[in-house]
């Protein structure tokens, strides 16, 4: 201790040199000051603020501010704070320009090989051989020269790296543009978070941002501490501070054991008020992020030998994938959707559990890796057959020998071959996958917010579709959160409506009103209407708005009552929560006594009741037997008509004899019972024709709520959710518990899955309940496909269930902090009909990926076959490398915008839920892309054996070295891309529909493209030229290759009538991971199985997030090794989808 004196007697003379800035501020404290304060915790920190500044008033007079008034609401001294103790923001990362990410583009395997490929291919075409030797060599280059064509064998190399920085430009610009809208969205969510500050005494919601040191702050349940600061006064305050200490225990803050208030941590217990002293860069989570910036860079250099060192000890299955590289690099835009900056908002403790990939996403990521092999053993195959076939041809057959001069001409011819075979992959590989997934979702999300979703991560968007079950709260989310008080038991009679006053003896309606008003949070309260004629405000807690409203309701006002006993006065609150369901407030008596006020569930709190007012205002006993009367003739058929029912009671103390306050179960015992009233909370109106919705969409609805059964059974009836003739289970949480646990005390999923199935309403649940009941019908296996479940919450004590379920909805107006810190989704008007929006607009989205790979694959098919066969037959693809790219190119990234952007209908809620087994690439959507794919083949390759004669004109085949480009290849690569355009009509109906053109004008995007392509196609064709290797058509060739385009959409009508039924022999391809790749070690270890091909890219992506509450998972990246990343940034922005997927520990 006396070092503490000491080390404080060295440290008052610094500040006495620093404070002239400050004092020229007028204040008090330094800023170097405040900060050293808040780095002691516990008994330092009070000794050091009694040493300094007396007691915590002594520091709010030093800071220029009222601990009961809070600031004067003066811009210019708010600005003055600013200035001097700094702004409560912390500067976001810089985001990555546009050279930057083009570089990123860049990056992209088979882009290189296609840039070296094409350099390769210029240099050669500059060297001319001497003119003599060409004879030596063979008829190589014959022909080309006698036409001065030789000069331009540049082009083709130079185009193929033109279409290479279309594609780079493309890529960057995709990956700037969502950057700049996950910011947007990023701001968004920063200014919709508000805390409430006291200034000029008056109650504010100020955004957290705006936050100044010497703001007085009202901290309660639920509520991120935005800024440090020291408790003035508390109420049975608890704080989760793991996210800065990783101490998982709640730690108990009160002004004179443990004041210090940190930002970043969460209240999940209590009320009390605090002094702000440290915001932004110089709070406690401020400073940790600062060093993270400073020491990301070193990290960075760590990172990249760690990663080496990694590598070596990769199993040899990890290896395998590698060959994959082509692929997982075409598949890293998938890992997008997610975007750093919003994960900033999302705290993800080093403990959670690792979530499942979302089900769309380990589809594709096995479809594409799967096609990708397929590509690769293509391109490999045909590179090879063309070198040999022109080894066997030009030393076997004609026997000749390789000359040293002749070498170029050769190498060339090689080099020609090996851009086939790229080309041939580059077709292959769909890149333009995740473009779809990413322009899909970006696009779904944008929408959504018009419809009241405010997702947090991208991919639940898509995971909602496949919803088949939604647990959801009962309270504000299938009813109004308008709470009323409807009925009364007051003085042994039970009042069917708001009693008069003069009905009640003045003695009980004095006890009433103080109860109420004094045990409830001051911070809730009913205001005048905004407007005249609309209802009073309610602001705060609304069960007890609903009391107060019912104290005004009594000609009685809860003001003055509050104002004689402020709430620095109370004596002693246990405040609301999970497990007690019901709130006490103590305060001392003029006599030196004391009385408490208790008000909670009826039930619960009846059971601790001994006395009873009578209609006199007088005690009289209360039996068990009477209780279980009151049960049966008042608390049930209240129950019975929906109303949530409180109990509300007092005890008093006599003097001189104090309690033990920390014995909860003593002093909240032998009550007296004063009233039990029944609040209303109307079930929303629009809610049954939604819950119908879900219904027929094959989605079953469970309420969820704390409530008693009685009450939960009528607002479910009211819903729609249980009918009357149906077999359904509703069940309380004791009798949920005793169902599915053995003897042992342990959950069986056996037994649950005997139980989840009917329930349809669990009642007086507690949030570990709601927890296993979502986490037993995700795990469970025994229906015929799995389960996908969405929950909703607004509670602290949701957070687990939300952050278990494939989607949690979090309520943005009656959510706390922490639940929306723990949900996917944000219902920005906490209303259920949001949720059928969010699974209409999910839908849409696999639906659109669906459309999309139903047309993409099709011409990939095609297009390999075609360039492999072609190659195989006439030495040369019919396609070359340019128009391939160009085929690519309308192929991914405007088939992708286009199929993408396809607005959702309500049709797509007539259907069943997919769920998590079903294939993406249905049985029908191969019958479409086999058929169409024949129809493509046929004509393509009847026009390159038979075309010349059919137009009467030169044969394009067996063409040498930079011959001109022929009319015949022209009309195969014009017909080859009006077919895709008429296919990419046919791809918007994937489930057999006949009319293909329903609804196209509604999506602008669409027209414009396929008209826009048809335009661009005409220019290449007529203009194109050598670089295109094009040579312009007649009229009558367009013509005929119009009217085979056109057929396609015949032929498309002549496959819908094949019934699929018939078709057995089809395979179903993309299907999930399967049920044999989910055992619980597998996931426990990581999910080996799924995410081979994925943890390839998170370990060189992890980004580096700028939040306020992803502290810990920064700290573990500093520890942990496979959390080394060595690539931050836009790639893992726009790369990295599962953001609820921590890294395998």
């Amino acid at each position: 201790m006396g070092d503490m004196a000491n080390s404080s007697i060295e440290f008052h003379p610094k500040p006495q040199q620093q404070r002239e800035a400050p004092h020229a501020g007028g204040f008090g404290c330094t800023l170097a000051e405040l900060r050293t304060l808040m780095e002691l915790r516990g008994a330092e920190a009070l000794q050091k603020i009694e040493e300094a500044y007396g007691d915590v008033s002594g520091l709010c007079r030093r800071l220029k501010t009222s601990p009961t008034v809070g600031l004067a609401d003066n811009a210019d001294d708010l600005e003055k704070r600013r200035q001097i103790y700094g702004q409560n923001l912390i500067p976001p990362k810089q985001p990555k320009t546009f050279l930057q990410l083009v570089w990123e583009a860049l990056q992209d395997v088979t882009l290189i090989i296609l840039e070296v490929a094409a350099i390769v291919s210029l240099g050669l075409s500059f060297y001319a051989p001497p003119g003599e030797e060409s004879e030596a060599c063979g008829n190589v280059s014959g022909g080309a020269e006698d036409e001065g064509e030789a000069e331009a064998g540049w082009i083709e190399g130079a185009a193929i790296l033109l279409s290479v920085i279309c594609v780079v430009l493309v890529t960057a610009f995709n990956d700037w543009s969502k950057e700049k809208q996950f910011r947007g969205l990023q701001s968004r969510i920063e200014q919709e978070q508000k805390f409430t500050v006291i200034r000029n005494g008056q109650l504010l919601q100020v955004p957290v941002a705006a936050l100044v040191v010497g703001d007085i702050a009202q901290v309660k349940y639920g509520d991120l501490l935005p800024a440090d600061g020291v408790l003035i006064q508390a109420n049975d305050l608890k704080i989760d501070e793991s996210s800065l200490t990783g101490e998982s225990d709640h730690v108990r803050k009160s002004a004179d054991k443990d004041p210090m208030m940190l930002s970043g941590t969460h209240v999940m217990e209590g009320s009390g008020r605090m002094v702000v002293t440290a915001v932004g860069v110089n709070s406690q989570t401020g400073i940790i992020f600062t060093l993270l910036g400073a020491g990301g860079e070193e990290e960075e250099k760590k990172d990249k030998k760690g990663k080496q060192q990694d590598g070596a000890m990769e199993s040899s299955q990890t290896k395998a994938k590698k060959q994959d590289g082509a692929v997982a690099m075409e598949m890293q835009p998938l890992k997008s959707a997610e975007g750093g900056e919003m994960e900033d908002r999302e705290k993800k403790k080093a403990s959670t559990p690792k979530k499942e990939k979302s089900v769309l996403q380990g589809k594709l990521t096995k479809l594409a890796v799967q096609i990708g092999k397929a590509g690769l053993v293509m391109s490999a195959i045909t590179v090879i057959i063309l070198v040999l076939y022109f080894v066997i041809e030009t030393f076997v057959v004609r026997g000749r020998t390789w000359l040293a001069e002749c070498t170029p001409v050769y190498v060339q011819y090689f080099v020609k071959f090996f851009i086939i075979g790229v080309t041939v992959l580059v077709v292959a590989v769909p890149e333009g996958l995740p473009l779809a997934v990413t322009i899909s979702l970006a696009y779904s999300v944008k929408k959504m917010m018009k419809d009241n979703n405010l997702v947090r991560h991208l991919d639940a968007c898509e995971t909602m579709g496949n919803a088949t079950a939604i647990c959801s709260d009962k309270t504000g989310t299938l009813t109004t959160n308008r709470m009323t008080v409807v009925q009364s038991y007051l003085g042994d009679t039970h009042y069917k409506e708001i009693p008069a006053p003069s009905a009640l003896t003045p003695k009980i309606l004095d006890v009433l009103v103080h109860a109420i008003s004094i045990n409830s949070a001051y911070t809730t309260k009913i205001l005048p209407p905004e407007k005249e004629g609309a209802l009073p405000r309610q602001v705060g807690n609304k069960t007890e708005c609903a009391l107060l409203g019912f104290v005004l309701d009594l000609k009685r006002d809860f003001q003055p009552v509050r104002e004689q006993i402020p709430e620095d006065k109370l004596y002693k609150v246990y405040t609301f929560n999970s497990v007690r369901k019901s709130m006490s407030t103590v305060i001392r008596m003029p006599d030196g006594g004391f009385r408490l006020f208790s008000k909670g569930a009826s039930e619960i709190l009846l059971k601790k009741c001994t006395n009873i007012l009578n209609s006199n205002g007088e005690l009289r006993s209360f039996r068990p037997r009477d209780r279980d009367d009151v049960v049966r003739k008042i608390i049930e058929p209240m129950a019975c008509d929906g109303l949530r029912t409180i109990c509300i009671a007092y005890r008093d103390f006599p003097a001189g004899q104090e309690p033990d306050w920390d014995n909860e179960n003593e002093v909240v015992g032998d009550l007296t019972c004063i009233a039990v009233v029944g609040i209303e909370d109307p079930v929303r109106p629009e809610v049954p024709e939604a819950i119908r919705k879900c219904q027929r969409a094959g989605i079953t609805v469970r309420m969820v709520t704390g409530d008693n059964i009685n009450t939960a059974r009528a607002i479910a009836a009211k819903c729609g959710i249980i009918q009357p003739g149906e077999d359904f289970l509703c069940l309380e949480g004791k009798e949920f518990n005793r169902r599915i646990r053995n003897e042992k005390g342990e959950i069986e999923q056996e037994r649950l899955d005997k139980v989840w199935p009917k329930l349809r309403v669990l009642a007086r649940s507690s949030p570990t309940d709601k927890h296993t009941l979502v986490k037993g019908i995700i795990d469970s296996t025994s229906g015929e496909q799995r389960q996908v479940v969405a929950v909703t919450g607004d509670g602290t004590n949701d957070g687990p269930a939300l952050k278990k379920a494939d989607v949690g909805f979090a309520m943005g107006i009656a959510g706390t902090d922490v639940a929306k810190e723990a949900s996917d989704i944000i219902l920005t008007d906490d209303n259920f009909t949001s949720i059928v929006k969010a699974v209409m607009w999910g839908r849409n989205v696999y639906d659109s990926i669906s459309k999309f790979l139903q047309f993409q694959l099709t011409v990939n098919v095609v297009a390999v076959i075609v360039a492999f066969t072609g190659a195989c037959i006439t030495q040369d693809s019919p396609l070359k490398a340019v128009q391939m790219l160009w085929v690519n190119l309308i192929m991914d990234t405007f088939a992708s915008l286009a199929l993408a952007t396809e607005p959702p209908t309500e049709s797509l809620l007539l259907r069943k839920p997919y769920g998590r087994d079903k294939p993406l690439i249905s049985r029908t959507m191969m019958k479409n892309i086999l058929g169409h794919a024949a129809y493509q083949l046929t004509i393509i390759f009847t026009l390159l054996f038979v075309g010349e004669l059919f137009f009467d004109i030169d044969s394009g085949r067996n063409a040498p070295l930079h011959s001109p480009p022929s009319e015949h290849y022209t009309i195969i690569f014009n017909t080859f891309v009006l077919m895709q355009l008429c296919n990419e009509i046919n791809a918007r109906k994937i489930h057999g529909e006949r009319n293909v053109f329903d609804g196209i004008f509604s999506n602008p995007i669409f027209c414009t493209i396929v008209l826009g392509t048809f335009g661009i196609q005409i220019v290449i064709v007529q203009f194109g030229g050598k670089p295109f290797s094009c040579s312009p058509l007649s009229t009558e060739q367009w013509l005929w290759c119009l009217f085979v385009g056109v057929g396609e959409l015949v032929w498309g009508q002549v496959i819908a009538t094949i019934p699929t039924s018939q078709l057995k022999c089809l395979k179903e391809a993309g299907h999930g991971p399967g049920k044999d790749e989910m055992t619980d070690e597998e996931l426990a270890e990581g999910e080996e199985e799924i995410d081979h091909a994925e943890r390839e890219l998170r370990r060189g992506q992890i980004l580096w997030f700028r939040g306020l509450n992803r502290i810990q998972t920064q700290i573990s990246a500093f520890y942990e090794p496979q959390n080394r990343s060595p690539d931050f940034g836009v790639k893992a922005f726009c790369k990295l989808l599962p953001a609820r997927t921590t890294v395998p520990h």
